[in-house]
């Protein structure tokens, strides 16, 4: 191959000589193409390495900036334990938690009665045209218990019901007040100051039904409005009230029962609202209470007629055709799969109803029970009703008991007083429940029925079925309590309202929020059965770290 090549070259010298300079000419043009390319990348990277460089430092600046320079939102700090105290006042059995102050803090708005408001704010009856002494309706931090306002509010207080939003046309929800004599006052929950205040006729004799409902604006005037509804002997006032300026809407309707009647509001396809007496149930959508109050029908959210209720509605007397009558007691809304199921309390059962098709859906035995149904978690996730009912001269059974199928997955007999408070649930991180009760345990065999039992607060928590832990024993009589989470998903407490009722004579009133794990920490363990399954300490403090969850 090497002698063809060399023999080429001499044949042709000036071919080979032109080949030559054409390589040298390529080599060159690739030399400058690669050069450029290479001052090109060159300038690339050193824009690269400025935009990194650039990069740091702003987010140095921006972390320098939130760290030092921009404050953090101060995050109030809360009081383990306060008191705030009244004297030569009553109080009155209500107790509302709402965050007055908008620090992210629940708050505690109750009701009182005195000739004159506390020391912080100089408040008289006269300030509201008002004889003393007067209901004030009062707020109070839940951080630390100062006051935030108090308002003279009624002569007598029937009712109160705060949270209500729109009241008044204000921004932030209201309190709304039910006063003897008759008036409706809305009270602005932020500022304490009197949004308006309406006389109403109610009648003689009568009794507030509570609780007050909103319904959809029919007024048109952007605020939605309340329907109140007034017992007197066997019939039932109906009254539809502005909740803007409280003005009353169309006139008074009337319905009649056989009896002392209580009311449920359901939430089906509208809205009906379910009265029961010890023997009857009636029922009313609001589309027929609108009419008859102001004669005109109206279309708007919630005004329709369920088909299937109205099958079972007589249309004369509005009787219900639920369960066989006999001795109610509570009615309850219970959460179902798709929509509220109704939960019938009487003398001998209770009775769990389909809402939708109004079949049975079980039933229990239990007789007498002596407080409101409520619901709690026992298993995660699983909604359960907590039930009290009377065993015997100051003596009660507590039950949780599933909503799904109505079996009793725990209970416990107490010692209890009459007036003692009905018991409270918190959520806890772990999609259950803490159950709180109130009564005297007392060990089988040895229980004393002669004295009158000692008022003691217990916690629950179904991690250890055969624990409970004594949180407190109270001497004072208690007007109202209740336990919440005072920050979202942490702070878990409960409130005491103590002193004597607005039947009694003035006194000294308290009220009182506790930390719940203050008393968690101090408890005396109870083991409901002889095996003791962890240390008492170790209880304590697995209960103790228990974190809780805002449903």
């Amino acid at each position: 191959v090497m002698d063809n090549k060399d023999s080429e070259a001499e044949i042709h010298p000036l071919k080979t000589e032109d080949v030559k300079a054409q390589e040298n000419q390529e080599n060159s043009v690739e030399r400058r193409i690669i050069s450029k390319q290479s001052s090109r990348l060159s300038r690339l990277s050193r824009w690269r390495t400025a935009a990194f460089f650039i990069s740091l430092f702003l987010c140095l600046i921006i972390v320098f900036a939130f760290s030092f320079i921009i404050p953090c939102p101060e995050r109030p700090v809360s009081e383990r334990t306060w008191f705030r105290n009244y004297d030569n006042a009553v109080a009155y059995q209500f107790l509302a938690i709402e965050d007055v102050n908008e620090d992210k803090v629940q708050d505690v708005v109750f009701a009182f009665k005195a000739s004159n408001g506390s020391s912080s704010f100089n408040r008289s009856c006269l300030d509201e045209d008002l004889p003393p002494p007067c209901a004030f309706v009062a707020a109070v931090s839940g951080t630390n218990g100062r006051a935030l306002w108090e308002t003279p509010a009624a002569k007598e207080i029937e009712w109160m019901e705060c949270g209500i939003k729109q009241l008044g046309g204000a921004e932030t929800p209201g309190c709304l007040v039910v006063g003897k004599p008759v008036s409706l006052t809305a009270v602005d929950l932020q500022t304490g100051e009197v949004q308006w205040r309406q006389s109403s006729d109610f009648g003689t004799n009568y009794t507030v039904l509570t609780p007050v409902s909103v319904i959809p604006d029919v007024d048109s005037d952007g605020v939605q409005d309340l329907i109140i509804f007034i017992a007197t002997g066997d019939k039932i006032k109906t009254f539809i009230h502005s909740g803007k300026n409280g003005k009353q809407i169309g006139s008074t309707g009337s319905l009649n029962v056989d009896g002392k009647a209580r009311y449920i509001r359901l939430n089906l396809d509208s809205s009906y609202f379910l009265f029961y007496t010890e023997s009857s149930f009636y029922a009313y959508s609001l589309k027929d209470l609108y009419s008859a109050a102001t004669g005109m029908d109206i279309k708007l959210p919630g005004f329709g007629q369920d088909p299937q209720w109205e099958k079972n509605i007589d249309h004369t007397t509005h009787r219900l055709s639920l369960l066989s009558s006999g001795d109610i007691r509570y009615l309850a809304k219970i959460p179902g799969r798709s929509r509220e199921n109704i939960l019938v309390v009487n003398s001998e059962m209770a009775t769990l109803v389909n809402a939708q098709n109004l079949q049975t859906l079980w039933t229990l035995n239990v007789s007498r029970v002596v407080s409101e149904p409520l619901l709690g978690y026992y298993k995660p996730d699983v909604p359960g009703i907590v039930l009290e009912s009377e065993i015997g001269p100051n003596r009660k059974k507590v039950m949780i008991v599933e909503s799904g199928s109505g079996a009793v997955q725990w209970d416990l007999k107490l010692s209890s007083r009459a007036e003692s408070p009905g018991p409270a649930t918190l959520s806890t991180a772990d999609h259950r429940s803490t159950f709180l009760i109130w009564g005297e345990y007392q060990a089988a065999g040895n229980e004393t029925r002669s004295r009158t039992p000692l008022q003691k607060l217990y916690l629950f928590h179904p991690s250890y079925t055969n624990v409970l832990l004594e949180l407190r024993n109270s001497t004072d009589q208690i007007i109202a309590f209740n336990a919440t989470l005072f920050e979202r998903s942490r702070h878990a407490c409960y409130v005491l309202l103590r002193g004597p009722q607005p039947s009694e004579e003035p006194g000294s009133v308290s009220l009182m929020k506790r930390k719940l794990k203050e008393d968690v920490s101090e408890s005396r363990v109870i083991w409901l059965s002889q095996v003791a399954v962890d240390s008492e300490q170790y209880v304590r403090d697995r209960l103790y770290r228990m974190r809780f969850h805002s449903r």
